[in-house]
């Protein structure tokens, strides 16, 4: 069962825009929890295993948890490696160098 958090977590995450991104931190104070960004990292790392625990909310769409970067630029962590995670965030438009954001368009 997911908790009242991951929920929120799920719910900050879907709304994130093409093209834009959100830090775990932005992401953990969104969801009332500004002290929890790690905690962000890990909700959003089980999101695409094919598990008893996987964390998609049901009837909803995709959640684009790539879109989740550190506070200090660089990508952070992706179920599906990091490799995978540049490559979309590139196709979103973003420039990523040694795997780090340049320029990030962060979400208000």
């Amino acid at each position: 069962m997911k908790s009242d958090f991951t929920k929120k977590v799920l719910e900050v995450v879907i709304k994130i825009p093409h093209g834009y991104l959100m830090t775990y931190q932005q992401v953990a104070k969104l969801a009332d929890s500004p002290k929890a960004y790690r905690a962000v990292g890990s909700i959003l790392n089980r999101n695409y295993r094919k598990r008893e625990w996987q964390l998609p909310i049901e009837n909803i769409e995709p959640i684009p948890c790539h879109r989740v970067i550190r506070s200090d630029g660089y990508i952070g962590g992706y179920a599906k490696g990091g490799m995978n995670k540049a490559r979309i965030l590139m196709a979103e438009g973003h420039v990523v160098e040694n795997g780090r954001i340049k320029m990030p368009k962060l979400v208000d």
